[in-house]
């Protein structure tokens, strides 16, 4: 047999190996018969391939199922606890770790704030909240599978940090640093491409296909799903779109460039305009977005206006981006979102009357009702899909 012929038998196998693992995974509880169905591939090849899983423990089987006039068939499921994933969203002021199983459900979490602090300061925390996580999870199989970790900033497709302006990073090898730490594959990720991935498998993007997800925190970030998929350009730096012009000869960025559009929409925008009106808190503290919310709610008009005025000035970003990419959902996630009830009023304004009429059409605006865990979510997901994707590649390769 030749080697392209062998070869060629493994791609194969591969993909039908891949193919039916996630029907399992999206249709269990499920029988052998249904899964040949639903795959097109024959009952002997589904059977097979079931048998390798079996015995990776990667799915289980449980008592017969329905009958539709033969014998009751046995029903497989997906193991989602095979192993467990650790997703990370590294923010410029705190840590959110995640456990989740292999289905992305939470098992633990754990959050750090803090506050200007150096990278190795940073590092420093970001393994404490990893020990935790890993010390947290429950026996397996397979452990942990991976660790992801998604940061404010450009990430090459090998994993480098290039630039991440609001940490003040720059060519940072996170990636070697945790794996040379914990020997664990490592996925770093842009977080707001990981929270765009987030939103479409477990938020408000699961029935859509053409999605812009804008992580509004301290800067602004922006996601893209384009025919279901995560768009990350050429070489992954897709996305800055915070740092597009809306103001000529605006405010200096960090970045280098003025009038970047986080300087006038992103949380850190709306503490300073704050700032500016000299808000204070009971304890005399610097003031916080919650402190912010909780004014707004409280009914002061200074405060809501002020929301308001952000609300516009997202807008503005959002009208370019609508008449760039065409999209069905606008999603608007990360910390800002739990101010959705006073940015919507505005944001949605500024796009009727300034976005091109026929774009309006069938244009869903959501604020992210996973809110702050998107993007650990999204980066633990990614890491799930590579474990098992990988983990089918090492086994079909012993075979």
């Amino acid at each position: 047999m030749g080697i392209n012929q062998t070869w060629n038998q493994f791609v194969v196998k591969k993909g039908n190996k891949s193919l039916v693992l996630e029907t399992i995974k999206e249709c269990f509880p499920i029988s052998r018969a249904d899964i040949a169905q639903q795959t097109g591939l024959n009952k002997g090849t589904v059977s097979s391939l079931v048998n390798e899983l079996l015995q990776e423990q990667l799915i289980s089987e449980s008592g017969p199922g329905e009958s539709s006039g033969g014998r009751r068939p046995v029903m497989l499921h997906f193991n989602k606890v095979a192993g467990y994933s650790i997703g990370i969203d590294l923010g410029v002021n705190y840590l959110l770790g995640v456990l989740t199983d292999l289905e992305g459900n939470i098992c633990f979490e754990k959050k750090v704030s803090y506050k200007k602090l150096s990278y190795e300061e940073i590092e420093k925390k970001l393994f404490q909240v990893i020990d935790f996580l890993i010390s947290s999870a429950p026996p397996s199989p397979y452990g942990i599978v991976g660790i992801g970790v998604g940061v404010p900033g450009t990430v090459s497709i090998s994993g480098e940090i290039l630039l991440a302006p609001n940490l003040e990073w720059k060519n940072v090898q996170l990636q070697s640093s945790i794996e040379k730490k914990y020997d664990i594959p490592v996925t770093i990720e842009n977080e707001a491409n990981a929270g765009a991935y987030g939103e479409k498998k477990f938020g408000v993007g699961k029935e859509f296909d053409n999605i812009i997800y804008i992580s509004a925190g301290i800067g602004i970030g922006v996601g893209l799903i384009l025919n279901g998929k995560l768009y990350k350009g050429s070489n992954g730096f897709s996305g800055e779109l915070g740092h597009m012009t809306i103001q000529v000869n605006g405010i200096k960025c960090r970045c280098g460039n003025e009038g970047c559009w986080e300087l006038y929409a992103s949380e850190q925008a709306l503490l300073n305009e704050a700032e500016k009106l000299k808000i204070k808190t009971a304890q005399n503290e610097e003031v916080t977005l919650e402190d912010l919310i909780k004014l707004a709610e409280n009914g002061d008009n200074k405060i809501i206006r002020l929301f308001e005025k952000i609300g516009d000035y997202l807008g503005v970003g959002v009208n370019n981006i609508i008449n760039i990419f065409n999209p069905e959902q606008i999603i608007i996630g990360n910390r800002m979102a739990a101010s959705g009830k006073w940015l919507k009023k505005t944001l949605e304004q500024r796009m009727i009357t300034h976005t091109l009429w026929y774009q309006h059409e069938d244009m869903n605006i959501n604020f992210s009702e996973l809110s702050t865990h998107s993007s650990a979510l999204g980066v633990s997901a990614l890491t799930v899909e590579k474990f098992l994707n990988v983990d089918l590649e090492k086994k079909v390769l012993e075979i």
